[in-house]
């Protein structure tokens, strides 16, 4: 039951992160064929990330009442439908309608997912399971955004958005045999429930907080990265490949920061990579290309490492028996700022340029050390 409750999360993790993170491998083409400005590309992106943030809570809700298998099945099921949609649209009205359609179906995954890991294991095991489950989503950020990107070197984008969507359909068949039955997840939640962790503490907002900033940061820097790589001189085919260096980076960087975390704690891991982040985004704005895609594992062990640390400490500070709103909660904060922080930066990009944006973004990152001190303070 444990083993097969963290596969099954594992496995909905690292498709719905690698459909999401498929989308920046296709803004800059959709730019080209509708001739959009960089702030309607964060609005594209925003559209997205936005609906899935929030409808997290709502999914939560609606959970208990149609069962989380379901629930979460039908929202993979969706959000392959919504790049089907996509790959026929003919405008930016219906290719919006798709992303919004997207989103609602990845509004099931992380919520539900992480509750179903949390609740399959007890103790200090939730850490480890939680980090694999973090892990495996870098994977699909990895593979998925890469086969497009290759498919895009001798396709349309059409084609490209096409198998995006058969992967998420037959993902959900996939998932449909893999998710325990709603009676066996119940039984583990109230196993959970009784052995779990006792008070609630405190400190849940600097948590929201430093997550909220650390999304903001990684999903502004993400959609403008195919831009930044495009101005030195990248193709379609570089930019996939670029993307899945970092996420190859950031995949590991969950593993390592977890280990960090454990050992060294969450403050110094959390100050170790948001330092270096911000240091790396700046040297991605000054560095030649061939630098760049050298340093790029680098920034997305900095970039991703760190919410593998945030999302550990959700359980500890909630408390078992307010996990599941917990989770809704804190990704509700930190995927909705990454909604907004697209087209915010988009904005500035317009007004100032890529360049002065990017800069924006990594001195914004700073933000999260204090944060991360208070943190600390309420896990001792």
């Amino acid at each position: 039951m444990r083993r097969r409750s963290l596969f099954a999360a594992c496995s909905a993790h690292a498709v719905h992160d690698g459909l999401t993170d498929a989308i920046y491998v296709l803004l800059p083409l959709w730019q080209a064929q509708f001739s959009i400005s960089y702030a309607m590309v964060g609005l594209l992106r925003g559209s997205y990330s936005g609906v899935m943030a929030g409808c997290q809570l709502m999914a939560g809700r609606l959970a208990r009442r149609w069962g989380r298998k379901r629930l979460l099945v039908g929202g993979t099921a969706l959000a392959g439908l919504a790049y089907l949609v996509a790959s026929q649209a003919g405008g930016m009205g219906w290719l919006l309608f798709a992303l919004v359609l997207g989103g609602l179906g990845a509004s099931t995954q992380h919520p539900l997912a992480s509750s179903l890991v949390a609740d399959s294991h007890e103790g200090g095991k939730v850490k480890e399971a939680l980090s694999h489950y973090n892990f495996a989503g870098d994977i699909g950020k990895t593979l998925i955004p890469g086969l497009v990107g290759l498919l895009l070197a001798a396709a349309s984008w059409q084609a490209g958005a096409g198998l995006l969507g058969v992967i998420g359909v037959a993902s959900a068949a996939l998932l449909w045999r893999l998710i325990p039955s709603d009676a066996q997840l119940r039984a583990a939640q109230r196993k959970s429930s009784a052995r779990g962790a006792g008070a609630a503490r405190g400190g849940m907002w600097a948590l929201l907080s430093t997550g909220t900033i650390d999304s903001a940061v990684r999903m502004g820097f993400l959609t403008f990265l195919p831009f930044l790589l495009q101005d030195k001189g990248a193709g379609a085919a570089g930019i996939g490949v670029a993307l899945s260096l970092l996420f190859v980076g950031g995949a590991f960087g969950k593993l390592l920061c977890g280990y960090l975390g454990a050992r060294v704690g969450m403050m110094k891991t959390v100050w170790l990579t948001e330092a270096t982040t911000s240091l790396c985004i700046l040297l991605a704005v000054w560095l030649p290309l061939s630098w760049l895609m050298a340093m790029l594992p680098l920034l997305g062990l900095a970039l991703n490492g760190t919410s593998s640390v945030l999302y550990g400490a959700v359980p500890e500070l909630a408390g078992a028996d307010r996990r599941d709103h917990a989770f809704a909660l804190f990704y509700t904060g930190t995927i909705g700022a990454g909604a907004l922080s697209p087209v915010l930066f988009g904005r500035l990009g317009d007004l100032a340029g890529i360049t002065a944006a990017l800069e924006v973004l990594a001195a914004v990152l700073l933000l999260t050390l204090p944060l991360s001190w208070v943190v600390q303070k309420n896990l001792e």
